[in-house]
């Protein structure tokens, strides 16, 4: 089943001209290919369908499902530096002199590039959401700045992206250690988990203190946000669907649906392969159109520009 592990959303401005097949065009004009034999590193469009089909954009009730392909070679520093030092050590005997840092430094080039053909290469797909209709995208990435990463590929591929972070009105740190106080209603259909994380918001390199498994409401936990801290990170349910870890920046991670959930969707799809992928898609898109206004009401709306 299709669902995303984090989310780094934006707000999305498409241009009048935008749509599912401008989008496919631009990034077929930059596929992923495979590294060459001395490529470090290699990135690209490809199929968000895991093979199912050959297009990079899936398109599914209004959603574009996205997918951004790197490749890049696995050469630990350590074998690196044990080929340097060995070539440095063969030099140093055979010419009987020292090898010195500039000249090292163009060894270690040497060394690296005639060690990349021999590397294993990892593969790292970062799928992407967009609905132009409601004026989002969505990242599965675990930071914003991965999440950047895909938008700058797809700024570079399309010309032109208008994207920004969510502005609210409210502090999102004092509004979530509002919930934990009890000092602000929750959210109709949010509720707290167990987790969350705080930090000092006083100090230039503050302290922080992460919660596993405790009542967030019991007074060990108030009396660090009484002497100055705030809630950084904390673990929520929505609606009884899904499960989240919401940050200060509004990102969402480790989102996972809960059991009960779960189980109807997969009740509920259908037997053919894509066709599933099909239901996953729109229910993502869904869900996400429906949280993300959510999200920032509860912060007293969004800032606009």
């Amino acid at each position: 089943m299709l669902w995303f592990k984090n989310a780094v959303w934006y707000r999305f401005t498409p241009d009048t001209d935008f749509d599912a097949e401008k989008l496919e065009q631009a990034l077929l004009a930059k596929p992923f290919t495979p590294c060459s034999r001395h490529e470090q590193k290699r990135t690209g469009w490809t199929s968000p369908t895991y093979g199912l089909t050959e297009s990079p954009v899936f398109a599914s009730t209004g959603y574009l499902l996205v997918c951004l392909q790197q490749e890049e070679r696995i050469l630990p520093g350590s074998v690196v530096r044990d080929a340097l030092n060995e070539k440095v050590e063969q030099i140093e005997q055979e010419e009987d002199r020292k090898v010195f840092r500039k000249e090292r430094a163009q060894l270690k080039e040497e060394v690296t590039f005639e060690l990349l053909p021999r590397a294993f290469t990892r593969r790292r797909p970062t799928h992407a959401l967009i609905s132009a209709e409601h004026g989002w995208i969505a990242v599965d990435a675990s930071s914003i700045t991965k999440a950047e990463q895909l938008l700058s590929e797809l700024r570079e591929a399309l010309g032109s992206l208008r994207v920004r972070l969510p502005e609210v009105q409210d502090s999102p740190g004092a509004t979530l250690s509002g919930w934990v106080m009890g000092n602000h209603d929750l959210p109709a259909g949010i509720d707290l988990e167990q987790e969350c994380e705080i930090k000092d918001t006083l100090a230039d390199e503050g302290g922080v203190i992460k919660v596993k498994g405790q009542d967030l409401t019991s007074s060990e936990i108030r009396a660090h946000i009484e002497g100055g801290m705030e809630v950084s990170k904390l673990a929520l349910c929505w609606e009884q669907q899904l499960r989240m870890v919401l940050h200060d920046d509004l990102t969402l991670h480790r989102l996972k649906l809960t059991d009960e959930y779960r189980d109807q969707l997969e009740e509920q799809a259908p037997e053919e392969e894509l066709a599933a992928l099909d239901a996953d898609v729109t229910q993502l898109g869904l869900e996400y159109t429906r949280l993300f206004p959510q999200l920032l009401a509860a912060f007293g709306g969004e800032l606009e520009r």
